[in-house]
């Protein structure tokens, strides 16, 4: 089963001034209780932060948090005593565990866009622990990086939870084929661009879902594209 998410009915909140937000699920000021989450998958939040500012200190606990930087430059900082600055397609992740306190800002002079991404654990109490890796921008250029798994995969970045997460810059005229094995679900999002998905047309922040359907897709212009991949229907 296939469906489509037009960005244009997402969640959206405008009222800080400094944050625009695209939410895919129920956050903040945004409730929809039919649209709680996707499998373990339960934010994905576009965010456009501009310069000076950011989310300063807050805290977190049992959570698995993954961004992925789109544009400009996020500066990390957390209590576990890490600082770090990513770029465009940088991928950083935290293991909220048993609390951490951190902040996301921007210090550059454009405005920064990430998808801030939050998976369910597989279980409570997990010791706090960060990460984050720059890959070369070629490593995702038609085909597929395999930046996030489970513990027991081969990601370079392994959280604690059976999800897959993938990204593409998928050129115009080129096309990918993502599986989607039994028992197995996936959410697309094009990130930049436009891409048709076994018939669909996506624009960018469209979304797409996927049960047990292999999906097949056609860059109309380049895209850029990520999919989140896990087990069919748990937690929903």
């Amino acid at each position: 089963m296939i469906h489509k998410i037009d960005h244009k009915k997402m969640g959206r909140s405008t009222s800080l001034g400094w944050l625009d937000s695209h939410f895919h699920f129920s956050f903040a000021e945004y409730y929809n209780p039919d649209n709680m989450s996707f499998g373990v998958l339960r934010v994905l939040n576009d965010d456009l932060i501009k310069p000076n500012n950011g989310f300063g200190e807050h805290p977190h606990n049992d959570m698995e948090i993954i961004s992925y930087i789109v544009d400009g430059e996020l500066t990390h900082g957390d209590s576990m005593g890490n600082k770090e600055t990513l770029k465009r397609g940088h991928v950083q992740y935290m293991s909220a565990g048993t609390g951490v306190i951190h902040s996301e800002e921007n210090f550059g002079s454009e405005i920064v866009r990430l998808l801030q991404i939050w998976i369910l654990p597989n279980q409570h109490g997990l010791t706090p622990n960060y990460g984050d890796l720059r890959y070369p921008w070629e490593d995702r250029i038609n085909k597929w990086l395999h930046i996030v798994s489970g513990q027991s995969e081969d990601a370079a970045v392994k959280i604690h939870q059976d999800v897959n997460l993938y990204v593409t810059l998928l050129e115009k005229g080129q096309e990918l084929v993502f599986e989607v094995a039994s028992g197995r679900q996936a959410y697309l999002v094009v990130i930049e661009g436009e891409a048709v998905i076994e018939a669909e047309t996506l624009v960018a922040r469209d979304a797409l879902t996927s049960v047990e359907e292999d999906l097949l897709i056609q860059a109309r212009e380049d895209a850029h594209i990520i999919i989140l991949e896990m087990e069919k229907n748990n937690y929903n």
